[in-house]
């Protein structure tokens, strides 16, 4: 019997194979797109799955959005296709243009950045744009920088704006007891407003204890200690830990706020 040589390779044996990535593939027409360009779904979709295949992707999942506007980003399947992104359910996202994606900058540079946070590969076909490259790599940290530009951009914006609300004697947060918010303007609950007198008078002028207080009033006890603490009823409005006058109508006498602070221990 002829003895087999265990190094002979046999090639009769089925090679291993290794399991493709997959690849979502984003198509949208607006009906404007479509009668002036002939810009259609169908084409599309026929260029982005030879292309995606030429680069070594399995199809996952082709997400179409028909006669919608890249003006924003709410498109059903565009928001589904973000979801299932985050939840890793696809290697890469392939694109025919970068305006079938959005037509913001803004929406475009802080979605991408966020696929690049889920470790999800951005291809724009038309554009010439991959994630895949040592090139499109480069092109993606330059989109995450100009990101986080445009993130601290609108924090400082926000937070200017609302420094100077604060400023102006503008509210801000939600309105406390005593008061509630009407076009903006915090303005004067009769009925609250008188409650909040009470609740400081009798802590004052009683021996009642906090806790005794803030259940009377349907409070925790920091509650009550937040309420009398609360310099929104002299007619201020505070943000950032700065104070300036407001433009609503105070509850509260002065003398009284700082009379129950002593009494409190709320004094600075």
């Amino acid at each position: 019997m002829k003895k087999t040589n265990s190094n002979t390779p046999n090639f009769n044996q089925t090679p291993v194979q290794t399991a493709k990535p997959l690849a979502a593939i984003y198509i949208r027409v607006s009906t404007q797109d479509q009668v002036q360009h002939g810009f259609s779904l169908d084409a599309q979709q026929d260029s982005l799955q030879n292309y995606a295949k030429a680069m070594g992707y399995d199809l996952f999942k082709i997400y179409r959005d028909e006669g919608k506007s890249a003006k924003d980003m709410n498109r059903p399947e565009m928001k589904q296709m973000l979801i299932d992104a985050k939840e890793n359910k696809f290697s890469a996202i392939f694109i025919y243009k970068l305006d079938r994606f959005s037509r913001s900058l803004k929406d475009l540079i802080l979605t991408i950045d966020q696929l690049k946070e889920w470790g999800i590969d951005f291809i724009s076909l038309q554009d010439k744009i991959e994630t895949t490259s040592a090139s499109g790599k480069l092109m993606f940290h330059i989109i995450s920088s100009f990101a986080e530009f445009e993130r601290n951009i609108i924090g400082d914006r926000t937070k200017f704006g609302m420094e100077r609300k604060a400023k102006e004697g503008g509210f801000i947060t939600r309105a406390p007891k005593g008061y509630e918010i009407i076009n903006k303007q915090l303005v004067l609950n009769k009925e609250q407003a008188e409650e909040v007198k009470q609740i400081f008078e009798e802590f004052l002028n009683t021996p009642i204890s906090l806790t005794q207080l803030a259940k009377k009033n349907n409070l925790t006890t920091s509650g009550i200690i937040k309420l009398l603490k609360n310099t929104t009823y002299l007619g201020k409005v505070k943000f950032a830990n700065q104070e300036s006058q407001g433009t609503h109508k105070p509850i509260i006498d002065p003398n009284l706020f700082d009379r129950v602070q002593e009494k409190a221990g709320h004094g600075n």
